[in-house]
């Protein structure tokens, strides 16, 4: 029997009674008290039966959802929020109850519910804000509290496409990660579902997503961590990963671009690795000079491509004719595109001339 139906019975057995009772009171002669007592206690038991979940297990689970994804700043805040008011109308509970009746019976309980919702709405609102008042004043309360603390370690949820894609592996072994690298266990069973699929892309792609995981916990400077969790409620991994993140105050790391942007616009801190390797590629100045290797045609008549070590791609003017060849260039220009950096070059024997 689940708990929803136990409390249907509870709620119709309850409300039976008291529409039995309701009857007898309500019966008047020449009608017998049986007949109102019948009627009144079985449209208590339909009511019962009907509307007892609505008020008990559904309010329940609703609450309880909430307050899963509510972040943990603000739910400390509630707290404190709520608190706050009912000492306000603790305060306020003795004044009041010198009001002549009925107000002494009501005002003061109507004034600590206004009390402790507006408490809590404030407090709520102003999580961040209160966070850091408080951080201030403890650190200009005592000496010690002047010198910066370093934060504590964080939680990195990492997700299926930045563990296929396999730069985390080599990330990871530079200890420039300050935090856990957790595999909650839906990735990882994703994984293994990728690894199972009948497509031969899709099967090489899991398996080496699994590689890169042994290696990961081998040979990484941050602790790896697979975390044998589960979101209620959610069926997508994607889904899963951001409510797990916005619950634990995590960092989400991967190179999806759509749930890059969904989780931004959720408040989740991401951490993409496409980024990353576009801001750690190296700036080259106009008239600085490269070595590169001419490997392609350009799009324009007699150019020449060639591309960095870092993947970068070089358009040399007039490079054509150094197909197959290493040369060095000198740097006349450089655009961003949204794919990363792209340099505009010329042969540096021509620009002797």
């Amino acid at each position: 029997m689940t708990s929803e139906l136990a409390l249907r019975l509870v709620g119709m057995i309850l409300l039976a009674l008291l529409g039995a009772r309701i009857g007898i009171e309500v019966a008047a002669p020449p009608l017998a008290p049986d007949i109102f007592a019948l009627i009144f206690g079985l449209t208590g038991a339909l009511v019962g039966l009907i509307l007892t979940p609505y008020v008990t297990t559904r309010p329940a689970r609703a609450a309880r959802h909430v307050i899963r994804e509510m972040p943990a700043e603000v739910l400390l805040t509630s707290i404190i929020g709520l608190i706050f008011g009912l000492i306000i109308a603790a305060l306020f509970s003795v004044p009041l109850g010198l009001l002549p009746p009925p107000f002494s019976q009501w005002v003061p309980s109507i004034v600590a519910v206004v009390a402790a919702y507006l408490s809590i709405t404030i407090f709520a609102f102003r999580a961040q804000d209160v966070f850091r008042l408080a951080r201030e004043l403890f650190r200009g309360g005592t000496e010690a509290a002047r010198v910066e603390v370093m934060p504590t370690e964080a939680q990195i949820l990492l997700d299926t496409s930045v563990i296929i894609d396999g730069r985390i592996l080599d990330i990871s072994k530079t200890g420039f990660l300050l935090g856990t690298l957790v595999i909650p266990r839906f990735v990882l069973a994703e994984l293994q579902h990728i690894a199972d699929s009948g497509d031969v892309l899709r099967r090489n792609r899991g398996r080496r997503g699994l590689e890169i995981l042994e290696e990961l916990q081998r040979g990484s400077k941050a602790p790896v961590h697979v975390a044998d969790i589960e979101v209620e409620g959610v069926r997508e991994v994607d889904d899963k990963l951001v409510v797990l993140a916005k619950q634990n105050q995590a960092l989400l790391m991967t190179n999806d671009y759509n749930l890059n942007r969904v989780a931004e616009l959720q408040g989740v801190k991401v951490l993409n690795i496409n980024e990353l390797a576009n801001a750690v590629k190296a700036i080259f100045l106009p008239n600085e000079t490269l070595t590169i290797t001419i490997i392609a045609e350009g799009k324009e008549q007699n150019q020449g491509v060639g591309y960095l070590d870092d993947g970068t791609m070089v358009v040399v003017e007039d490079g054509k004719r150094h197909m197959d060849r290493t040369i060095e260039v000198i740097v006349t220009r450089m655009i961003q595109t949204a794919a990363g950096k792209m340099y505009f070059a010329r042969p540096l024997e021509d620009s002797r001339r």
